[in-house]
């Protein structure tokens, strides 16, 4: 069941972070964020995140632009558990005992390595345990590569949905891509998907070698870096083109069958 809002409790707030994580020269924050995301930001003293170094990472563009609540290492950071990394709700205790700040008053932020947190990132079954809770939650404006990717690619952008990362074992990658261009074809509806960059080459050649050739493939390499791009094609086209990814750069893949 899940409880009402408690009077004079803290918030659990999603902090968006840039999408230039792992760029080598990261531009300034205030080309990615609104102000008003920046200095909530930096009022924000207990923080629950993907990964503690980039989290400091983003809280120094922050300090750059407005002053924090307390010196950086007096911060209290928290590496958020790998179950709701995973988006598993079932370790109750765990997660309430990490919103036990907000329980005493304090607003807490949630942060991902880029982009949204719980959406393509760690986080929601933490949200999920602060509505059981009564905790408000408050959703910060900022870009998500998916839909960046979506509004670039020219595809649908009426029906659309997020597969997230597809199969690695070759075989039942292949019968996953087929499955999901058959449905595309029949719906209209885009299928996006992800991988880590160091297997963008892989999923790549497996997606030329098992679409259609009649598909649009599109593919979103670095979105939010200055040096990301968005290409949209038939699978034939890109099969005569014989691309390459960068093996060390985040993509978005998106595909809708003709």
């Amino acid at each position: 069941m899940t409880s009402a809002p408690e009077p004079g409790a803290g918030m659990l707030v999603l902090v968006p972070n840039a999408l230039d994580f792992g760029a080598l020269e990261p531009s300034d924050l205030s080309a990615h964020l609104p102000l008003a995301v920046i200095q909530r930001a930096a009022a924000l003293e207990h923080w629950l995140v993907e990964n503690p170094k980039t989290a400091r990472a983003f809280l120094k563009r922050v300090a750059a632009i407005a002053p924090l609540a307390a010196p950086l290492q007096a911060l209290r950071i928290v590496e958020l558990p790998r179950a709701s990394r995973a988006g598993v709700a079932s370790n109750g205790p765990e997660l309430t005992a990490l919103l036990g700040p907000a329980q005493d008053g304090h607003d807490i932020g949630v942060l991902a390595e880029a982009g949204l947190a719980a959406v393509a990132d760690p986080g929601a079954a933490l949200v999920a345990r602060a509505h059981a809770l009564g905790i408000a939650v408050e959703p910060l404006p900022g870009a998500s590569s998916l839909m960046l990717a979506l509004a670039a690619s020219g595809l649908n952008g009426q029906h659309f949905a997020f597969i997230g990362y597809l199969p690695v074992p070759d075989e039942a990658r292949a019968a996953r891509i087929r499955e999901l261009d058959a449905w595309s074809k029949r719906s209209g509806q885009t299928q996006i998907a992800i991988e880590t960059p160091y297997r963008n080459t892989a999923l790549f050649a497996a997606l030329l070698k098992h679409l259609a050739p009649t598909t649009r493939l599109s593919i979103a390499c670095a979105i939010g870096w200055p040096a990301g791009w968005c290409k949209t094609r038939p699978v034939s086209q890109w099969r005569q083109a014989t691309p390459t990814l960068d093996d060390r750069r985040p993509a978005v893949y998106l595909f809708q069958a003709g």
